[in-house]
């Protein structure tokens, strides 16, 4: 049988210097042209899950503790784990090549049905505050932290990983329908402040340094 080919649905007008084929998604690794950052880079072929239980104490999702509180978050071994509400939480995979999904039946992969993305670098806030009122670099709130609201006139889920000076930033989902939407619009912000595409490599050599 042939092999479904996954399709992100962020487009970068921009050249692809190396890329790989992963559990069939084109993953650019890096672009021409990525300059000294702020960067934007598409992780959408990275796994998302959506966990719903009543007793979200019971759950420990790759052996993660979710938080009590909403709206916290807690990165452990390459994994994002988010708070949503009672009953809810949303799972990032931000390291490594892949993520076995836990079979429990409250667990829901919307990797496809989401696009997935990662702001970081200088003036990332500066980027933010064009598209959103909400205050993403919240010196109040320990790192990482979870917002769900309204980014560049869409619903998201943004999640703030740092706000330490050239380390900065955040990744956010949003539902793949407004992917061009959301891509025209966040590169539009940064354009004044040299935001550019870059690719999976760049990220990972960021995430590793937080």
């Amino acid at each position: 049988m042939k092999d479904i080919k996954r399709y992100s649905a962020v487009e970068f007008k921009a050249t692809p210097l190396k890329n790989e084929n992963r559990g069939n998604w084109d993953v650019v690794l890096e672009y021409h042209g990525e300059g000294e950052g702020p960067w934007l880079v598409d992780l959408s072929h990275r796994t998302r899950l959506d966990l719903q239980c009543a007793d979200l104490a019971a759950k420990k999702p790759f052996g993660i503790t979710i938080p009590e509180t909403p709206c916290r978050s807690v990165l452990e071994k390459g994994i994002l784990v988010n708070r949503m509400n009672r009953i809810q939480t949303s799972i990032y995979h931000l390291g490594g090549e892949t993520m076995d999904i836990p079979k429990e039946k409250e667990y829901t992969d919307v990797t496809e049905a989401t696009i997935f993305v990662a702001i970081f670098g200088n003036n990332v806030f500066s980027i933010c505050e064009k598209l959103s009122a909400l205050d993403f670099a919240g010196a109040d709130q320990q790192t990482p932290f979870l917002f769900q609201g309204p980014f560049s006139h869409v619903p998201c889920q943004i999640v703030t990983l740092s706000r330490d000076a050239e380390k900065s930033g955040v990744v956010l989902t949003c539902s793949r329908g407004y992917g061009k939407h959301m891509i025209d619009g966040i590169l539009h912000a940064g354009e004044e402040f040299g935001l550019t595409p870059a690719g999976e490599a760049r990220f990972t050599s960021w995430i590793n340094n937080l």
